[in-house]
This record gives structure tokens, C-alpha cells and sequence, in this order.
């Protein structure tokens, strides 16, 4: 992989793409393997980014702009239990995505403007656990290969928005600022079938200021399997 062009349809923000899916596209670019992700400026859509090597670290130029940097890495998370997967759906009634006041509502993974079948419609929320969110998600068959198998940034998208919700600002809040992917990393552990059901879990792992640290976990909802797991830290934008 010399270069890397993101189709619109991943977006996060409506003119850029949607980080955990470019984190992917970089981690690939590494070889696969768990791996650490740094986004340094918005991802454009639709326009070729240069992938450079060097010293087993990757870089993603937009022209001389740095987008990403990538480094394998550890990512040793330590997941709740499961959910039921009837419990996890019903946690995104309370949840703050399907809220009027999301910021991006046509993201590919957490929008709730998108269709079935177009985005992931990942949409987490609050359990009956101190700090814990959940969703239910059964991925669409067009993003599998012949053997039904989600490629990589696919599960890594699956992995960020999720882990936003426990750490975010309330969109009713006066003031309210939305925060952005700064850093994902993420470790997939077995494969993610398409039309297979299953459960995220999301939860806080601390703030500090405008520094939001949060983890996420991909179960199969059928034997409680870990599938993937994510550490994410998310940066409270700044006010104009």
C-alpha cells in the first residue's frame, strides 16, 4: 500500500473521514497486528494521501500535511462481561447518539441519518453498570469478503465512536463543546463476521482536562466471545 483514498461514504465529520476508519487503513498499512494510531489532522475524503515507511513506523501525507501516524503497540484492555444482546439494543434509547444534538449525525459509524445497510448505526448508551455503554450491532453483508469476513478498518471504526459516549461533553448543555479522535489503538483478536450478531461495550479510563481516555470491546453476542478490543483518547475541542 503506497497511498490511501478514503470514499465518502466513511465519513465522520461530513468532510472528513471517520477516524477509527482511517486508524484501520493505517494499521494495515503496518503489516496488521494490534497497533497504536495517532491522527494529527482531519482525514480528507476522496483525495489520494501518500503512505510513507520508516524504521517500522508508517506515515499518511495529505501533500506535506502529516494525517496519521502509526506504530505497532500492546493494547492490553481489560473488558467488562458482556451484555445481553437485548439489553445492549435497548441501551441506545438512553444514549447520547441518537440525540438531536449530535455533532456529526451522518457519520459512517455513529449517525443516526444514515441508513441500514449505508452506515454501521452503532449507536451506544448507558447499562445498568457505573460508567459501562453498550450496543448491539449485526455488520452488513457489502462490507464482508467472499467468506464473510469484515475487513480490518471496518472493525476498527466499530471500535471508536462507541468508546466517545462515556467520555463526551452533553450536547444540552450550554457551552457544549464535541470532542474529536486523537489516538486509537486497537487489537483484534478473532474474526468479525458479517450478519452475525454482536455486543460493544464502552467505558471511561480517565480525564484530565480536555484529554478524554476510553476503551471499547467487541463480543459475539451468540457465546460471549472477545472478539477485538480498543484504547482510545479523545481531545475536547477549543472554543473559537
Amino acid at each position: 500500500m503506497d497511498s490511501i483514498v478514503i470514499p465518502p461514504r466513511f465519513n465522520g465529520p461530513p468532510d472528513s473521514a471517520n477516524g477509527g476508519y482511517i486508524c484501520g487503513l493505517v494499521a494495515n498499512a503496518l503489516g496488521g497486528g494490534p497497533a497504536e494510531v495517532m491522527l494529527k489532522a482531519p482525514p480528507p475524503l476522496d483525495r489520494e494521501m501518500a503512505v510513507e515507511r520508516v524504521a517500522g513506523h508508517v506515515r499518511v501525507l495529505d501533500g506535506e500535511t502529516v494525517v496519521a501516524e502509526a506504530q505497532p503497540a500492546e493494547v492490553d484492555v481489560d473488558p467488562p462481561a458482556p451484555v445481553a444482546l437485548e439489553e445492549a439494543a435497548a441501551a441506545a434509547e438512553h444514549g447520547p447518539f441518537l440525540d438531536p444534538s449530535h455533532p456529526y449525525p451522518s457519520c459512517f459509524v455513529c449517525g443516526p441519518t444514515r441508513e441500514e445497510g449505508d452506515g454501521l448505526r452503532i449507536f451506544a448508551g448507558p447499562v445498568d453498570r457505573s460508567g459501562v455503554y453498550a450496543a448491539a450491532w449485526t455488520p452488513p453483508p457489502d462490507l464482508a469478503d467472499a467468506d464473510g469476513r469484515l475487513p480490518e478498518e471496518v472493525v476498527w471504526a466499530a471500535l471508536d465512536c462507541p468508546t466517545s459516549g462515556p467520555v463526551a461533553n452533553d450536547g444540552s448543555q450550554p457551552g457544549f463543546m464535541p470532542i474529536v479522535l486523537g489516538r486509537l489503538a486497537a487489537r483484534i483478536d478473532r474474526p468479525v463476521m458479517a450478519d452475525e450478531p454482536h455486543v460493544i461495550l464502552a467505558w471511561e479510563l480517565g480525564i484530565d482536562g480536555r484529554k478524554r481516555n476510553s476503551a471499547a470491546a467487541l463480543f459475539s453476542a451468540d457465546d460471549g466471545e472477545l472478539r477485538a478490543v480498543s484504547r482510545a483518547l479523545w481531545i475536547e475541542l477549543r472554543r473559537a
